[in-house]
């Protein structure tokens, strides 16, 4: 299974086309909708967000609510659009508009046009923007229903905020209610005692004409072990997992469970000892300091990863930079944006590990129609409840 996404910031739409998807399993746009809206919502968006009401268009691969194992199709238009069909028109225009030529520091503005040898940093920026991100939350949803047919649950939200850190309230909520809690947060945080502090931070680096970065945590419950593998590297799927959530605009750090934590303690207190449990239920870990993932492997405790959002590189105050065309000192390109899109990037996160878990489901069980799946699932998980005592 796999998928691709094309469109720019201000083009006329975000495309996704999924391919490898299982036949039979529903699929409602309204579910899609409720996760792009959820990436829309957040404080400290930019008034992007103010013209955007993104809405999925499925184009194929769906009849009568099911999708029928061709490859899906989905669309995001862009309302923005109409006010930049002249400079974002894919023929030439009569008078073009003056090139952008002064990148961000921090943004692939200036990478971009080293790479392709343009001449505009809009042939840049306008795909390396966040903006694509909206695809794939629209694709990780359609994977969050795949998996909920074997009963994997994926949340994200937020844990910081700039210096702002939120206590751990989540550890003794269950993922409905950290759902929950999250839904109902301006920000995007389970903890309603950092939420006033951070988004006090927010207004106080907005006022500044400054950006602030964050922590996400994703959790997801019900994962069956043996997911990835550690014959190769590429299988390993704590490596797929750390590639889809850096993978995400603005990312620059991931851990799996306490892993920086763990650098820092003896062996004998970061590993998970294994214990006798109910013969129903197999062993048990008291602990889960491997965050759910042991060689590569998921081991069937709850995955917990964390992701370090770094500021956003468009600054109401810009930063210093160099104007291409004529090599003198300038200010850097000032285009609209966010102050903080930690809790939109959160939403994000819980898209791509839904994606890296479904694929990792489907690779593990196989199936063309979903009720193939479901019933591989079952008979695995009947497999695995024999081999504990010699069974």
């Amino acid at each position: 299974m796999r998928f691709l996404t094309a469109g720019e910031s201000h083009g006329q739409a975000l495309l996704a086309i999924v391919e490898g998807l299982p036949a039979g399993l529903s699929l409602d746009a309204e579910v899609i909708n409720r996760a792009l809206a959820r990436r829309q919502q957040g404080y400290g968006r930019g008034e992007r967000m103010a013209i955007e009401a993104d809405q999925v268009e499925i184009l194929s691969g769906v009849r009568h609510g099911v999708s029928l194992g061709s490859p899906l199709a989905l669309l995001i238009r862009n309302r923005d659009w109409d006010n930049w069909r002249d400079r974002m028109s894919v023929a030439a225009p009569a008078s073009p508009a003056q090139p952008d030529t002064t990148p961000r520091p921090g943004h692939a503005d200036l990478a971009g046009v080293l790479k392709y040898g343009f001449g505009d940093v809009r042939n840049v920026l306008e795909r390396a923007s966040a903006r694509e991100t909206a695809a794939r939350v629209a694709v990780g949803a359609v994977a969050a229903c795949l998996l909920a047919e074997i009963g994997v649950r994926v949340v994200g939200f937020v844990t910081a905020i700039g210096g702002v850190a939120a206590r751990p309230v989540w550890e003794s909520l269950t993922l409905d209610e950290i759902r929950r809690r999250a839904a109902e947060s301006p920000v995007g945080c389970p903890d309603p005692e950092a939420e006033a502090a951070m988004r006090a931070a927010i207004d106080s680096a907005k006022s500044e004409g400054d950006t602030l970065g964050g922590i996400i945590e994703v959790l997801a419950d019900g994962v069956p072990p043996g997911l990835g593998s550690y014959v190769h590297w590429d299988r390993r799927l704590d490596g797929r997992l750390a590639q889809a959530l850096i993978s995400i605009p603005a990312i620059k750090g991931v851990e799996i469970g306490p892993a920086f934590a763990n650098a820092a303690a003896r062996g004998s207190v970061v590993h998970d000892e294994i214990k006798p449990g109910d013969p129903a239920q197999g062993l048990r870990r008291p602990t889960n300091r491997a965050g759910g993932l042991e060689g590569g492997v998921t081991n069937g405790q709850m995955l917990v990863l964390r992701a370090a959002m770094k500021p956003i590189s468009t600054l109401g105050r810009p930063l210093a930079s160099v104007d291409l065309s004529t090599g003198a000192e300038s200010a850097a390109l000032r285009e609209r944006a966010d102050v903080c899109a930690v809790p939109a990037a959160a939403v994000v996160a819980e898209a791509v590990v839904a994606w890296v878990l479904a694929a990792a489901a489907l690779e593990k069980f196989g199936g063309d129609c979903v009720a193939d799946f479901r019933a591989a699932h079952a008979a695995y998980l009947e497999r695995l409840r024999g081999i504990v005592g010699g069974a």
